[in-house]
């Protein structure tokens, strides 16, 4: 299969993406943690800030405030156990147990990992990797590697003024296992989904987090000694207590190219023992084919390709009221954030609630990476549209959700439930409990044009950090939401006409009130 038709299958043909007849070894699947063997460990402190107020004080940058900080990203926040609902195909397997995190992942499978390189001063200067199942860092390579990974990301940021750098990588067979090829899809969402969150804990704690979707992959996977047959690097984030200083783009022309070939001869190789305890590991060659036609070998091909453009459409308008900013706590609305499921309640949202849901979305366009330029007024990469049913001073219909203006245009007026019923592949939520039904679109390309094959992987990235922020402002409002591939994108398309703007549908949020679930739950925290 070719790249392209590859791409096309995992939104179109999902049946080619994850064959019907893909049967899952649940007994041989993986853990959803990377455990190390036999290398030293620096544990974090348990006694985690129980509040995120906007507005608290800055952290000192330390390993305290380090180790706080990828708890709230990624640490395991919450044992549950639950009965399934009555009458359900799953009622016979008894109560479920699980451990939660703060962040959503498709089939809770959770297949990135983070590394950090760390030099606050109170632990060795190394990359070390986040050992999530027991809140600490386990060192991979000591020293100092901040000159190393400035010129891996082309010389673009002083690495070396940030007190750490995060790495989000992507396990591959964590989430293939279950899924087949169709992973592929969900790992740049959940790449970005965590992304997102480590935006929105980071702002809190008072560092600034830059995002950088372009590096020299094979240096940086050589840096954190990953085998790329087995995980990559999808993101390097520098972090700082105060703004950094970005150098200008064309600081590649003053320093020369760099080649990740070159780098890699700096460093020796480095393969750490990790446990993942499966046993049977199969082949996904298209994932491996995927991740290295993604590849930047020189930091020549690196580029700023800005914001995309959207058409508006003829229709009616509905102005939106400006609302005040959601002053929530971030701890609060992150443990009380869920996937509903069948537990969606109908229930009228009124249009200030609207209003904040969508303004809130909207903030996540802008932040700091490598692809936007200075200008203010750049288009997001991805954009909103929403069916509503029974909201409050606005008809039921299909909207485009214009940020801008802050304003909603009609493309199709009518209640849509039944049709986008009617396209889901998996009635895991019942949509006519649903008042508002997100999507976010996308351009048909993928940023091909622009980026190559990296520019999927980014695009995906970009609608997970959209989806995260959609999800914590559902939170705060006291609705929940719950992203899903599960649906026909054929008929998203076509709801909101976007083939003919040459756009897509990415993904799938319904949101909306919901009853409490029957449950035990249990905090993990000191």
């Amino acid at each position: 299969m070719s790249l392209e038709a590859f791409l096309h299958s995992l939104h179109y043909e999902t049946d080619r993406a994850r064959p019907p007849d893909w049967e899952v070894d649940w007994e041989d699947a993986p853990l959803k943690v990377k455990m190390y063997r036999g290398l030293p460990a620096v544990p974090l402190s348990p006694e985690v800030p129980l509040t995120l107020e906007r507005g608290r004080m800055p952290e000192k940058p330390g390993l305290s405030s380090v180790g706080h900080m990828l708890w709230y990203v990624y640490g395991f926040t919450q044992m549950c156990q639950s009965s399934p609902a009555p009458g359900s195909a799953a009622q016979t397997t008894g109560s479920m147990q699980w451990c939660r995190r703060f962040v959503p992942s498709g089939g809770a499978l959770y297949p990135n990992e983070i590394y950090v390189y760390l030099h606050t001063g109170d632990a060795p200067a190394g990359v070390y990797h986040y050992d999530a199942a027991h809140h600490r860092l386990v060192l991979l390579r000591e020293g100092n590697f901040a000159p190393y990974v400035s010129r891996a990301l082309g010389g673009r940021y002083d690495v070396s003024a940030s007190f750490g750098t995060v790495f989000v990588s992507t396990v591959f067979w964590k989430n293939f296992y279950k899924y087949n090829n169709f992973s592929y899809r969900l790992q740049g969402l959940d790449a970005g989904v965590l992304t997102g969150q480590l935006l929105e804990v980071a702002n809190r704690f008072g560092f600034t987090a830059d995002v950088h979707y372009q590096f020299l992959d094979r240096a940086v996977n050589h840096l954190l000694g990953l085998s790329e047959q087995e995980e990559s690097v999808y993101a390097v984030i520098p972090l700082s207590a105060e703004p950094a200083v970005r150098r200008s783009d064309q600081s590649n022309d003053r320093e020369g190219n760099v080649s990740a070939e070159e780098l890699c001869r700096m460093l020796p190789a480095v393969r750490h023992s990790a446990y993942l305890r499966s046993r049977r590991i199969k082949d996904y060659p298209m994932l491996v084919k995927m991740n290295e036609a993604s590849f930047q070998e020189a930091s020549h091909s690196f580029r700023e390709i800005g914001g995309g453009s959207d058409l508006g459409y003829g229709g009616r308008a509905f102005a939106l009221p400006y609302v005040t900013s959601l002053c929530y706590d971030l701890a609060a609305v992150s443990r009380e954030r869920r996937s509903p499921d069948m537990d969606f309640v109908y229930r009228e949202v009124n249009l200030l609630q609207l209003a904040a849901l969508l303004q809130e979305a909207a903030a996540s366009f802008r932040y700091r990476n490598d692809l936007d330029g200075a200008d203010e007024t750049l288009v997001s990469r991805v954009s909103l549209y929403v069916c509503l049913y029974g909201v409050a001073g606005i008809p039921d219909g299909a909207y485009r959700y214009d940020s801008a203006g802050h304003l909603l245009q009609q493309i199709r007026p009518g209640d849509h439930r039944a049709w986008l019923q009617h396209g889901m592949s998996l009635h895991n939520v019942n949509l006519f409990q649903v008042p508002i039904c997100l999507h976010v679109a996308g351009d048909r390309d993928h940023l091909l044009p622009q980026l190559g094959y990296r520019g999927y992987r980014i695009r995906q990235m970009e609608t997970g950090i959209l989806v995260q922020r959609i999800l914590l402002a559902a939170s705060a409002l006291g609705m929940g939401g719950h992203p899903l591939l599960g649906f026909d994108t054929q008929i998203g398309d076509e709801i909101y006409e976007l083939t003919l703007r040459g756009k897509m549908s990415l993904i799938q949020i319904p949101i909306g009130p919901y009853r409490q679930r029957a449950w035990l739950k249990g905090s993990l925290h000191g």
